[in-house]
C-alpha cells in the first residue's frame, strides 16, 4: 500500500482530479445552486463558470497549443504572469456582472470575489516565487464548501492535503510552496467568503 502512494501515476491522477478548474466548477455550482435552491442559482453558476473556468483554461490550452507554455498546469513560474492575469481579468468581469445584475445570488457574488481576490494575490506572489494554485484553490474550495454546508462537509479538509501531496510527489512544487497555497486558498476562502455573503 504504501509503495502506492508514491506512484507517480496515482499523484498525476490526484494532481488532475484537483486541477484548479475542475474544483473551482464544483464549488461554483454548487453555491449557485444553494444559494437560490433553484434551477436559477445553477443558471448564474454556468455563466459564472464560463466567466472563471472555461475562459481562462480555454486561453491557456490555446496558449500551450501555441508552444507559449510547457504545459496547462504552466508549471515554470516564469510563464504564469499571462494566463494567471487573462484569468484575473475574466474574474474581475464576472464579479462586475455578479454585483450589478438583479438576481445575482449574494453568495455566489462573494464567492467570485473571493477567487478574484485568490487570483490577484497568486498573481502578485508569482512574480518572485512559484506558490501552489493546486493547493489554494483545494483549500479554499474545502473553507468555501464547510462554510456553505456546515459539518457534513468536514472531510473536504482532506482534499487540500491530498492535493498537496500529489504536487509535491510529481515535484512539481516543494512542500513550503504547497503550504503557503494552502494557507493562502484556506485564509481567503474562510474570511472574504463569509464576510461578504
Amino acid at each position: 500500500m504504501a509503495e502506492a502512494w508514491r506512484e507517480p501515476r496515482l499523484a498525476r491522477w490526484v494532481t488532475e482530479a484537483c486541477s484548479p478548474g475542475v474544483l473551482l466548477l464544483i464549488v461554483l455550482c454548487a453555491v449557485g445552486l444553494h444559494a437560490t435552491g433553484s434551477a436559477a442559482g445553477l443558471g448564474w453558476a454556468l455563466l459564472t463558470v464560463l466567466l472563471c473556468c472555461v475562459l481562462p483554461y480555454g486561453f491557456v490550452l490555446f496558449g500551450v497549443a501555441r508552444g507559449w507554455w510547457a504545459d496547462w498546469h504552466i508549471t515554470d513560474r516564469e510563464q504564469r504572469t499571462v494566463p494567471l492575469l487573462v484569468g484575473v481579468g475574466c474574474v474581475a468581469v464576472a464579479v462586475v456582472l455578479l454585483w450589478s445584475l438583479p438576481g445575482a445570488p449574494r453568495d455566489l457574488a462573494a464567492l467570485v470575489v473571493a477567487i478574484l481576490a485568490g487570483g490577484a494575490t497568486t498573481v502578485a506572489v508569482t512574480l518572485w516565487w512559484k506558490i501552489s494554485v493546486h493547493t489554494a484553490v483545494a483549500a479554499g474550495a474545502t473553507a468555501v464548501l464547510i462554510t456553505t454546508f456546515g459539518q457534513a462537509l468536514l472531510l473536504t479538509a482532506l482534499l487540500p492535503l491530498l492535493t498537496g501531496w500529489s504536487r509535491v510527489a510529481l515535484r512539481d512544487h516543494t512542500l513550503a510552496q504547497v503550504v503557503a497555497g494552502g494557507a493562502q486558498g484556506a485564509l481567503i476562502g474562510a474570511v472574504g467568503y463569509s464576510l461578504l455573503r
